[in-house]
């Protein structure tokens, strides 16, 4: 699989049972379906987001790619409980690409989140 903003070859990650893909150059991951969501409920799954956050900001520009598995573009979401994290999800297939560090950040949810996203603007 290729990375869907970089075009970089993506490695197989394993935290408990959960697979899932991380690029080896920019540190964005691909969740597979349901996979982030059960990521989210394991405690210290966030180890695995080791990519640098700063890269993954600059990646974050980045949103008009297509779904590394089947090929759709892919549509700019936001998380629902933290408004200023957007992310790449795929209609067809229902698989989550996330830039490096959005993963641990929406594990941590701060109160600094909370102010963040008082002021974060809408994006069109």
């Amino acid at each position: 699989m290729q990375c869907p903003k970089c075009a970089q070859a993506m490695e197989k990650v394993t935290f408990q049972d959960v697979e899932l893909d991380r690029c080896i150059n920019c540190g964005g991951m691909w969740f597979d379906m349901l996979e982030l969501e059960d990521l989210k409920k394991l405690k210290n799954s966030e180890q695995i987001d080791t990519g640098d956050a700063a890269l993954g900001r600059q990646y974050n520009k980045v949103d008009r790619i297509s779904c590394p598995v089947c090929d759709t573009p892919m549509i700019r979401m936001v998380d629902k409980d933290q408004h200023h994290i957007w992310y790449e999800g795929c209609a067809t297939c229902y698989g989550v690409f996330l830039d490096a560090g959005e993963f641990r950040d929406i594990k941590k949810e701060t109160l600094m989140d909370f102010v963040k996203d008082l002021f974060t603007r809408a994006r069109t």
